[in-house]
């Protein structure tokens, strides 16, 4: 299958997904008095949430020229900051948000910056994120588990799910950060395994990015091993852009006039909705994020209110996002033809 059909494809399930979700959402909901309710929510409050959404965007872009200047000793703000819309966009319309730091990568390499650190920063980029939202998520399990219990429900099997994902996957990384060499040789020993079951067909490409991988990990962590702090600095920046998109609810919840509940309930209890889909192979997890975000947060928002902020809280922190990050790629791929002329 050729790139275009794929994309194609991708483009078309993202699409069918969209449908279903919208009709996951509406199908035992009056259309009408939702947009009732959603005439009710202050525009301040609306605006104030797609700003945040935006910087938190945007925080991504400022690590990745933090890092970019501390590796090559150059890196421009603005084509990093286009980076980050790059790959939410990439991110948000492929299977686990496999297509972001590819898409990354290939905008970084053609506007020069070199194969190396452009690799590094994403590994490092990556690394610190999914250990972020892990140490976030224990951190809720071991000194906050009653909030999970009362307002998660039959869900909460799904945040169990996404906390064991998201930990083996670091665990992962960390293994070959520990020990490259294992690692080089499960991953192989796997490749072979999976194309003796004829699930995979053989291909040397495959197996040079197996190689690839383990090689621009390793060059990752020999970076944080002599960069502690720009390491701290990068960890902290990624704490604070995880807490903005989680505590997005709470502005919305202030913007319907809502009280009584605090903003760290509201901001731990997004983040058990993040955690239990993130891993999900279903781009941009459309449909379980919704059918979701209505049981958890029905108590705090009651019923009348629940889905008219799930529309606002989700259309902006992924939706908006997401229509954002294309004009964003398509005024950029405007300009570089322009310039080629």
């Amino acid at each position: 299958m050729n790139a275009g059909r794929k994309n194609q494809l991708q483009y078309l399930f993202f699409v069918l997904l969209a449908v279903l979700a919208f009709y996951a959402v509406f199908r035992d909901n009056d259309i009408g008095l939702v947009t009732a309710s959603l005439k009710q929510v202050k525009l301040s409050s609306v605006m104030l949430s797609a700003g945040i959404a935006l910087v938190f965007t945007m925080i991504e872009g400022v690590v990745i020229w933090y890092l970019l200047r501390a590796l090559q000793g150059r890196a421009e703000l603005g084509p990093c900051i286009r980076y980050s819309f790059v790959g939410f966009l990439y991110s948000g319309i492929t299977p686990s948000a496999t297509g972001g730091q590819p898409m990354q990568l290939y905008h970084m390499r053609r506007d020069g910056n070199r194969l190396s650190a452009s690799t590094v920063v994403l590994m490092t980029v990556a690394l610190i994120y999914k250990l972020v939202l892990v140490l976030m998520g224990l951190a809720m399990v071991f000194f906050r588990f009653s909030v999970l219990r009362e307002y998660l429900g039959s869900y909460r099997n799904l945040f169990i799910l996404g906390m064991f994902l998201n930990t083996a996957l670091v665990t992962v990384l960390f293994v070959v950060m520990v020990f490259p060499r294992f690692a080089r040789y499960m991953l192989l020993a796997a490749e072979k395994l999976l194309v003796k079951f004829r699930l995979l067909k053989k291909s040397d490409y495959r197996t040079d990015r197996i190689e690839q991988f383990i090689q621009g990990y390793q060059d990752a962590v020999l970076f944080l091993i002599h960069n502690k702090k720009q390491v701290l600095i990068v960890t902290a920046a990624v704490f604070v852009q995880r807490c903005l998109v989680f505590i997005l609810p709470y502005f919305v919840y202030k913007g319907f006039g809502l009280s009584g509940t605090d903003a760290l309930t509201i901001l731990m209890i997004q983040m058990s909705v993040y955690l239990a889909v993130d891993m999900l192979p279903l781009p941009g997890a459309q449909g379980i994020t919704e059918l979701m975000y209505r049981r958890v947060f029905c108590d705090i928002f009651t019923p009348e209110y629940v889905v008219p902020s799930m529309c606002v809280t989700r259309g902006i922190s992924f939706y908006f996002l997401l229509l954002f990050s294309i004009a964003v790629c398509v005024v950029h791929h405007v300009r570089f033809r322009m310039q080629k002329i």
